[in-house]
C-alpha cells in the first residue's frame, strides 16, 4: 500500500473486542486538564471512516468511529473546553479547544435516522474491550482529504480487505438499510 497509514489502531492488525465489555472513559490528548468522558456501554458499528469531517490522528488516512446511545455518554471533566466544530453540520462534533480532538458527535435533528446515537472515537480510551472496527466507510473520500492518491486506492482497498475491514464508499449495508427503513417509515411506505 505504499506509505498510506490506515489508522494506528489497525495498522498492525485488528484486535477483537470483548462482547461483554461494559464501557470506559475517553480522554482528549491534552497533557493536563483533559476533557474526560464516561461511556456506560460498549459501542456499536465501529468502523474506519475516510470522510473529510471525522477527526483523524496525525498521519492516519482514516478515522476510527463508533456509535453509542447518547444517554450512555457523559462528559465528566472539563466540558468547558469543548466547542462544536461546525454548528451547521448534521453531526455536531464536540472538540477540545486546546488539542482539537473530537470527543463526540451528536445529531440534534429528531428526524435523522441516527438521532439518539453519539459518535465516539474509542482509540481515545486506555480501556480495552471496545468493539473492534468491522468495516471501512467512505473509502474514496481519503483522496479528497489528502490521505491517499487515486493511484493508491487499489492498494488501500486491498489492505482494508486484508485487515478484515470490507471497504464501502458509503456506510455498510446494514447501516444503509437502517437509513432507508427510517426514511420509508417517515414517508409512510413502511409501518
Amino acid at each position: 500500500m505504499g506509505n498510506v497509514a490506515i489508522h494506528p489502531a489497525v495498522d498492525a492488525g485488528v484486535k477483537k473486542g470483548d462482547p461483554n465489555f461494559g464501557g470506559g472513559t475517553l480522554h482528549c490528548r491534552c497533557k493536563s486538564d483533559q476533557v474526560v468522558m464516561r461511556i456506560e456501554s460498549n459501542v456499536a458499528h465501529n468502523h474506519i471512516c475516510g470522510c473529510t469531517r471525522c477527526w483523524k490522528p496525525a498521519g492516519a488516512a482514516f478515522a476510527m468511529i463508533a456509535v453509542v446511545p447518547r444517554d450512555k455518554v457523559q462528559v465528566t471533566q472539563h466540558a468547558e473546553r469543548l466547542q462544536v466544530v461546525d454548528p451547521n453540520a448534521t453531526i455536531l462534533r464536540h472538540a477540545c479547544k486546546e488539542c482539537g480532538v473530537h470527543m463526540y458527535g451528536r445529531i440534534e435533528n429528531r428526524d435523522h435516522p441516527f438521532y439518539g446515537l453519539d459518535f465516539v472515537h474509542v482509540e481515545l480510551s486506555n480501556d480495552t474491550g471496545w468493539e473492534e472496527p468491522r468495516f471501512a466507510a467512505f473509502v474514496s473520500s481519503v483522496i479528497e482529504g489528502g490521505g491517499a492518491r487515486s493511484e493508491q486506492m487499489d492498494s488501500v482497498r486491498a489492505r482494508l480487505n486484508e485487515l478484515g475491514l470490507p471497504p464501502y464508499d458509503a456506510l455498510n449495508p446494514p447501516l444503509m438499510d437502517a437509513i432507508a427503513t427510517h426514511i420509508a417509515k417517515r414517508n409512510g411506505i413502511l409501518q
